[in-house]
């Protein structure tokens, strides 16, 4: 699957530049991101745990930085393994400045196989776009958050909103749900 976005940001490519080499700018843009440690300059080991449909998994692996062109571009390649099967994806990031405002581009290509494969490619999808709007819709609210002088925006507007897996709420909602019809028709039975 292949994705492509872009997001105007009110600061110089310097700036984006050192946010996207910054492993806790980073940890914060993935999706339910557990851990981001830096291992050398352009190699992070992260884990991160997803709602993909029914499934809910913890994804671990690496994540690499490469063709770098200082303040322009660079790839950054990931792969991670699950008890659900693996994932792995690429994304060419690209930054443009014209007076003073940086235009992030982005082209993403995921590949998933193992179980996570088998729910099919529009669920796929749509949760790798979900997840790609979010990792740069997120880099793009810590480094240039929405000014309220611009056209339109809202006091504290973010462009994306903060993704939570509700798999275990889900579940513990319905087993509540369950354990109260089950007190009642006891308390039924036994008042009888």
């Amino acid at each position: 699957m292949k994705l492509t976005g872009s997001y105007k940001l009110n600061v110089k490519k310097e700036i984006v530049w050192k946010a996207l080499n910054d492993e806790n700018i980073l940890k914060q843009c993935i999706p339910g991101c557990d851990s981001f440690e830096k291992e050398s300059d352009t190699v992070f080991n992260a884990s991160a745990t997803n709602q993909i449909g029914p499934m809910n998994a913890t994804f671990s692996g690496t994540v690499t930085l490469t063709n770098i062109q200082i303040n322009r571009s660079y790839t950054l390649s990931g792969e991670g393994q699950s008890s659900v099967g693996f994932a792995n994806g690429t994304a060419d990031v690209e930054l443009i400045e014209e007076n003073g405002v940086t235009t992030l581009k982005y082209a993403v290509d995921i590949k998933v196989g193992g179980k996570i494969a088998q729910l099919g490619s529009r669920l796929i999808d749509g949760v790798g776009k979900k997840m790609s709007d979010y990792f740069f819709g997120r880099f793009a609210d810590l480094v240039a958050p929405i000014d309220k002088k611009q056209e339109g925006a809202k006091v504290g507007e973010k462009r994306v909103v903060e993704l939570k897996s509700n798999f275990l709420n889900k579940y513990i909602y319905s087993a509540i749900a369950f354990l109260f019809l089950l007190i009642v028709v006891i308390f039924y039975f036994v008042s009888r």
